[in-house]
């Protein structure tokens, strides 16, 4: 490139859905400008009209800026430059680089057919570049419906050096000439991508690696405009555990899909940026800032990168556990439906605190806290320790009530300390001859009606001594034979 500014660029088609490969694309073109202070693009490439989905663009141009990959210039939309895509493939005839083709869908099925019986490569047969210039002019004249081809070599290799996977050969000899111009009057991706990358001042294209063997046709389309090519990387596909490469039309792995089960951001990129880039360190955490600086696309790998959900869930909760209790509430607040108007806040900063250990998913908190907002229905047989006896339990369940409400009175215990909190159970197990089984199991289920739940001594501060010794009490007398 003539202009030694970095220019990178994030071009989605808006015909499905956000995939988790296309945000990874654009965070490698992110990263990439950002590490070399360039500038991030994104265009909008519109030119299929038959798959486009409405509102498509809009809703992946959100997700872009919900995963914080602040880009440079207003997006623009291919569809609003036709006129000029058109003024370039007219250049491209008049210079003897394209040409019209005529050739039905009919004559081109037929076509194809009939060399995939003979056992022949696929592709157009070149009829109407023979054409006589005269009739070519004259079917024109009569606005017969055609595309316009670009007029590959038939002979000689196309050489190029890719960023990711180093040199590269195409043989002309097996490269069709390819489609610019649809009869819709829209362009294809081969011409519109060119133009536009050339026109934005694109200095690197970072795209995935099913435009490889695109490329020689866009390099070709390069010189037959006598403009300066950008340098290529070509990113590794993804694959599923089944080896298979993901569907950028499977919803499951869509940006939104993620964002809509509980997924953070800051965990879907640092999930993306480890597929198919190695830091080359034992480091697993980064910042998008830190990705911003230690990105290197020369650590980038040129085989398949292999999606793995736990490893996605792993970094979630990680950054779940991460995040302070009043600022995990908020996001948490969106994939609930707890009515969060009845409660007072620290009392549900409390119930954060607790359960996020436990978490893998924003939308996890309502499955793991029912007992917290409603009254439970504690089951008597559940109370007891598999290895307790009901004298025992019941023992260690009245102990409890008696030393908090004794400790309450006199000030001894600090509720709002759930290590004080321990120390009261323990000193019941202690004094009283009992067992951690006696004590700590019938505490947690009479509090949560869970035998999996926060530790008891967590229960107990979260609740509070009103709420904590009513529902001991209520359980005791569950569990307490009648006289």
């Amino acid at each position: 490139m003539g202009n030694n500014k970095i220019k990178t660029r994030f071009a989605p088609s808006p015909t499905g859905e956000f995939h988790i490969g296309g945000a990874r694309t654009a965070l490698f073109a992110y990263l990439f400008a950002k590490k070399n202070s360039g500038e991030f693009l994104v265009r909008i490439e519109d030119t299929d009209q038959d798959r486009l989905v409405k509102n498509s663009e809009l809703r992946m141009l959100e997700l872009v800026k919900w995963l914080g990959f602040a880009w440079n210039e207003d997006p623009i939309y291919q569809s609003s430059r036709l006129s000029l895509y058109k003024d370039y493939a007219h250049q491209l005839i008049q210079k003897g680089f394209a040409y019209p083709c005529f050739c039905s869908e009919e004559r081109l099925e037929n076509l194809r057919k009939e060399q995939e019986k003979n056992h022949k490569p696929t592709g157009y047969d070149r009829k109407c570049r023979e054409l006589p210039i005269d009739e070519t002019l004259e079917k024109v004249a009569k606005d017969e419906p055609h595309v316009i081809r670009l007029k590959m070599p038939e002979s000689g290799k196309a050489v190029f050096r890719d960023m990711i996977h180093r040199v590269i050969e195409f043989d002309y000899s097996l490269i069709d000439d390819t489609v610019l111009f649809k009869t819709d009057g829209y362009p294809t991706y081969h011409l519109a991508s060119v133009i536009d990358d050339y026109e934005q001042g694109i200095s690197h294209v970072i795209r995935g690696d099913e435009w490889l063997s695109s490329t020689p046709k866009h390099l070709y389309l390069y010189k037959c405009f006598e403009w300066q090519p950008p340098f290529f990387a070509h990113l590794p596909i993804i694959i599923g555990k089944d080896k298979k490469k993901l569907s950028k039309r499977e919803g499951a792995v869509s940006v939104e899909a993620f964002k809509a089960q509980g997924y953070l951001p800051e965990a879907i990129i640092n999930f993306i940026a480890l597929l198919g880039w190695n830091p080359g360190t034992e480091k697993e955490f980064f910042t998008l800032e830190e990705l911003e600086k230690e990105f290197d696309l020369s650590k980038v790998n040129k085989s398949p990168a292999m999606f793995d959900i736990d490893k996605l869930n792993h970094f979630n909760a990680y950054y779940i556990r991460q995040m302070d209790d009043r600022s995990l509430l908020e996001k948490i607040k969106l994939y609930s439906k707890i009515d969060f108007s009845k409660f007072d806040n620290s009392f549900l900063q409390k119930v954060v605190k607790v359960v996020k250990e436990r978490m893998v998913l924003l939308a996890d908190f309502d499955k793991l806290t029912p007992y917290f907002f409603n009254d439970i229905d504690v089951e008597k047989d559940m109370v007891k320790f598999v290895k307790s006896d009901w004298q025992d339990t019941i023992i260690g369940l009245e102990k409890t009530i008696s030393n908090l409400e004794k400790k309450e009175k006199t000030g001894e215990i600090d509720w709002n300390d759930s290590g004080s909190l321990n120390e009261v159970l323990r000193g019941v197990v202690a004094n009283n001859l009992l067992r951690n089984g006696d004590v700590f199991w019938p505490v947690r289920v009479s509090l949560s009606g869970q035998i999996a739940s926060p530790s008891p001594a967590e229960l107990l501060w979260v609740f509070g001594p009103q709420e904590s010794l009513r529902r001991l009490k209520i359980a005791l007398v569950k569990i307490t034979p009648d006289k």
